[in-house]
Protein backbone atom coordinates (compact mmCIF):
# COMPACT_ATOMS: atom_id res chain seq x y z
CA UNK A 1 0.00 0.00 0.00
CA UNK A 2 1.24 3.45 -0.77
CA UNK A 3 0.59 6.81 0.75
CA UNK A 4 -2.71 8.41 -0.25
CA UNK A 5 -3.78 12.00 -0.24
CA UNK A 6 -5.93 12.83 2.72
CA UNK A 7 -4.08 10.55 5.13
CA UNK A 8 -2.67 13.09 7.54
CA UNK A 9 -2.01 13.17 11.25
CA UNK A 10 -3.47 10.37 13.28
CA UNK A 11 -3.91 8.16 10.23
CA UNK A 12 -2.26 4.81 9.80
CA UNK A 13 0.68 4.29 7.51
CA UNK A 14 2.63 1.16 6.67
CA UNK A 15 6.37 0.94 6.92
CA UNK A 16 7.75 -2.40 5.86
CA UNK A 17 5.63 -5.10 7.50
CA UNK A 18 4.51 -3.27 10.60
CA UNK A 19 1.84 -0.63 11.01
CA UNK A 20 2.50 2.69 12.67
CA UNK A 21 0.79 6.02 13.26
CA UNK A 22 1.68 9.57 12.36
CA UNK A 23 2.13 11.51 15.57
CA UNK A 24 -0.52 14.21 16.14
CA UNK A 25 0.70 17.81 15.87
CA UNK A 26 1.74 19.46 19.13
CA UNK A 27 -0.97 21.65 20.67
CA UNK A 28 -0.44 25.41 20.28
CA UNK A 29 0.97 27.08 23.42
CA UNK A 30 -1.58 28.73 25.64
CA UNK A 31 -1.06 32.44 26.43
CA UNK A 32 -0.47 31.84 30.17
CA UNK A 33 1.80 28.77 30.01
CA UNK A 34 5.12 30.41 29.08
CA UNK A 35 5.26 32.91 31.93
CA UNK A 36 3.76 35.76 29.95
CA UNK A 37 1.76 38.39 31.75
CA UNK A 38 -1.93 37.90 31.43
CA UNK A 39 -3.51 40.67 29.44
CA UNK A 40 -6.99 41.84 30.22
CA UNK A 41 -9.56 40.51 27.77
CA UNK A 42 -10.25 42.82 24.84
CA UNK A 43 -13.24 45.11 25.18
CA UNK A 44 -16.46 43.73 23.74
CA UNK A 45 -17.37 44.92 20.25
CA UNK A 46 -19.71 47.92 20.07
CA UNK A 47 -23.39 47.18 20.12
CA UNK A 48 -25.17 48.23 16.94
CA UNK A 49 -28.92 48.57 16.62
CA UNK A 50 -30.50 45.52 15.01
CA UNK A 51 -31.07 45.54 11.28
CA UNK A 52 -34.58 46.49 10.23
CA UNK A 53 -36.70 43.52 9.37
CA UNK A 54 -36.77 42.60 5.67
CA UNK A 55 -40.21 42.31 4.26
CA UNK A 56 -40.56 40.59 0.92
CA UNK A 57 -42.57 42.48 -1.66
CA UNK A 58 -46.13 41.34 -2.00
CA UNK A 59 -46.79 38.79 -4.73
CA UNK A 60 -48.05 40.00 -8.05
CA UNK A 61 -51.81 40.29 -8.07
CA UNK A 62 -53.73 37.76 -10.08
CA UNK A 63 -55.49 39.25 -13.04
CA UNK A 64 -58.20 36.93 -14.27
CA UNK A 65 -58.62 36.60 -18.02
CA UNK A 66 -61.16 38.96 -19.57
CA UNK A 67 -64.68 37.64 -19.74
CA UNK A 68 -65.74 36.15 -23.02
CA UNK A 69 -67.61 38.55 -25.30
CA UNK A 70 -71.34 38.61 -24.84
CA UNK A 71 -72.12 38.67 -28.54
CA UNK A 72 -70.36 38.22 -31.89
CA UNK A 73 -70.71 41.98 -32.53
CA UNK A 74 -68.81 42.77 -29.34
CA UNK A 75 -66.10 40.24 -30.23
CA UNK A 76 -65.75 41.78 -33.69
CA UNK A 77 -65.38 45.25 -32.17
CA UNK A 78 -62.74 43.97 -29.72
CA UNK A 79 -60.76 42.24 -32.46
CA UNK A 80 -60.82 45.33 -34.69
CA UNK A 81 -59.48 47.46 -31.83
CA UNK A 82 -56.75 44.93 -31.17
CA UNK A 83 -55.83 44.87 -34.89
CA UNK A 84 -55.55 48.67 -34.93
CA UNK A 85 -53.24 48.66 -31.91
CA UNK A 86 -51.06 45.94 -33.48
CA UNK A 87 -50.80 47.91 -36.74
CA UNK A 88 -49.76 51.01 -34.80
CA UNK A 89 -47.04 49.07 -32.98
CA UNK A 90 -45.90 47.62 -36.31
CA UNK A 91 -45.58 51.12 -37.82
CA UNK A 92 -43.50 52.25 -34.83
CA UNK A 93 -41.19 49.23 -35.14
CA UNK A 94 -40.80 49.73 -38.91
CA UNK A 95 -39.88 53.39 -38.32
CA UNK A 96 -37.28 52.38 -35.74
CA UNK A 97 -35.88 49.78 -38.15
CA UNK A 98 -35.55 52.39 -40.91
CA UNK A 99 -33.67 54.76 -38.59
CA UNK A 100 -31.27 51.99 -37.52
CA UNK A 101 -30.64 51.02 -41.14
CA UNK A 102 -29.90 54.63 -42.10
CA UNK A 103 -27.43 54.98 -39.20
CA UNK A 104 -25.68 51.76 -40.25
CA UNK A 105 -25.40 53.13 -43.80
CA UNK A 106 -23.97 56.45 -42.50
CA UNK A 107 -21.37 54.66 -40.38
CA UNK A 108 -20.30 52.39 -43.25
CA UNK A 109 -19.91 55.40 -45.56
CA UNK A 110 -17.94 57.27 -42.90
CA UNK A 111 -15.63 54.29 -42.34
CA UNK A 112 -15.27 53.75 -46.09
CA UNK A 113 -14.25 57.37 -46.70
CA UNK A 114 -11.70 57.48 -43.88
CA UNK A 115 -10.27 54.07 -44.83
CA UNK A 116 -10.50 52.92 -41.23
CA UNK A 117 -12.40 49.72 -41.81
CA UNK A 118 -13.16 46.96 -44.25
CA UNK A 119 -16.00 47.19 -46.69
CA UNK A 120 -18.22 44.12 -46.77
Amino acid sequence: MGYYYGYGYGRRYRRGRSWGYYPPPPPPPQPGEEGEEKQPPPPPPPQYPPYPAYYAPPPYPYYPPPPPPASPEEELRMLEDYKRSLEEEMRDIQEELRSVESRIKELREMLGESGGGKQT
